[in-house]
């Protein structure tokens, strides 16, 4: 940490003390005098603030997520309309009646309602399917398994918001993640028909691209955040 820092921290240390305040114990923090008011920029701030707004632009009759971050994306959510959370771990009550839970691992074909809802969420999720990181069966395709339930689950001219980690080739990272190019999930076969109504990306640096074609995207970023809207055919 730099002296000067730690000369600033004496200083008003004894200020403080000279205009009568009290000190029970020393404790240093000087990492935020060089600090922002906070932080607004990376995968998750953009991609949960970004879809959370198209869900409230969209207002859809039901919105089921699947596997997002709770006090991120579905905290935002879940402040203006229900929410309804799928994972495959446990989840104890949150106490806010706006979101309801189910435990249930979206690579079993067989626990999949068909035509469930008009509007799915699945937010820096579908790269872990099938890694076991999360104590989910091991599949080297379990993307693309949960990738069709999750879309089986959606009904005609329903929304599906889908993100997850971009770079400039496929690449598995056993067994924290999977990286895919920005265009791979556009060859991902399905029985179900889906056309891509928009694309954003996070870059490495950690800023956003809005609505922008995914061919935009630099041939050579390292670890980006993809995050695409489809609607079932």
């Amino acid at each position: 940490m730099s002296l000067k820092y730690k000369i600033r921290y004496l200083r008003e240390y004894l200020k403080f003390k000279a205009v009568g305040g009290k000190v029970d114990k020393l404790f240093p923090i000087y990492s935020d005098y060089r600090e922002q008011a906070g932080s607004a920029t990376g995968h998750y701030f953009h991609q949960d603030l970004l879809v959370a707004g198209y869900i409230a632009q969209r207002n859809p009759r039901r919105h089921v997520d699947i596997g997002s971050r709770i006090d991120g994306f579905v905290a935002h959510v879940a402040s203006f309309r229900p929410i309804e959370i799928i994972d495959v771990r446990e989840l104890k009550d949150t106490g806010y009646s706006n979101i309801t839970f189910k435990r249930m691992d979206l690579m079993n074909s067989a626990s999949v309602e068909a035509s469930l809802s008009d509007s799915i969420s699945c937010l820096h999720a579908i790269e872990h399917f099938g890694l076991g990181r999360y104590g989910d069966p091991l599949s080297p395709s379990g993307h693309i398994t949960g990738f069709k339930n999750i879309l089986k689950m959606l009904k005609p001219d329903g929304i599906l918001y889908i993100s997850f980690p971009i770079a400039h080739v496929d690449q598995v990272l056993f067994n924290a993640h999977r990286l895919f190019k920005p265009e791979s999930i556009l060859a991902w076969q399905s029985e179900v028909e889906i056309e891509l109504l928009s694309f954003s990306f996070v870059d490495d640096a950690g800023d956003l691209h809005k609505e922008v074609p995914v061919n935009t995207v630099p041939s050579d970023i390292q670890y980006g955040c993809g995050i695409y809207t489809f609607r079932r055919l």
